[in-house]
């Protein structure tokens, strides 16, 4: 069923190539762009005031982190081969070897995500589209079975409940400790905008 379904997605991406290569140009700036708009929330929180983008930016890091020490563990639990390496089938978008399931880009993303919807639903809701086009990015590329993505959003909505039910004392006092570095020079650019 998971390489029926995956034939199916990434065959309209071999058909269709320029769907393929914007999925490719999207893995490309997918993970930089979570994490500068995650460090973007950090940087919008006005110095001295409410602690909820920096709260929601420190969650946001820490799921994602979480989130790939997870998938760590599951790689070593089961070392899934790539579809193009248990296949032989034409894959001009993705030449990684390292285990299949589950996708590292979306369980990152996805963790990312689901934090700052706990925190915000507008920035939430915005990061995950983001990472929802990442994540079915990752099979018109065919990098990934769609069970792999599946997985993705479990390990980050997952690692998200975590860090943002268990994990909030631990984040709440490292924001307090970065904040002491940061807002001094956030302060000044705060007062020239």
């Amino acid at each position: 069923m998971d390489w029926r379904l995956y034939h199916a997605i990434y065959g309209v991406s071999l058909h269709h190539h320029w769907l393929g290569s914007f999925f490719d140009d999207v893995e490309r700036a997918s993970i930089p762009f979570m994490l500068v708009a995650t460090v973007a929330l950090w940087l919008i929180a006005r110095p001295g005031g409410g602690r909820k983008w920096k709260l929601a930016a420190g969650s946001g890091l820490a799921a994602a982190a979480l989130a790939l020490l997870v998938n760590v563990v599951l790689h070593t639990i089961w070392d899934r081969p790539r579809p193009y390496e248990t296949h032989v089938i034409r894959h001009p978008w993705s030449t990684s070897t390292d285990a299949s399931f589950p996708s590292d880009h979306a369980s990152a993303s996805l963790a990312i995500a689901f934090t700052v919807l706990a925190f915000d639903v507008v920035a939430g809701s915005v990061l995950l589209a983001a990472a929802a086009l990442i994540a079915v990015g990752r099979l018109f590329i065919g990098a990934h079975y769609p069970g792999d993505v599946a997985a993705s959003v479990l390990v980050g909505a997952a690692s998200a409940l975590v860090v943002v039910r268990l994990g909030r004392p631990v984040i709440v006092r490292l924001v307090a400790l970065v904040e002491r570095a940061t807002d001094p020079v956030l302060r000044l650019l705060w007062r020239r905008a």
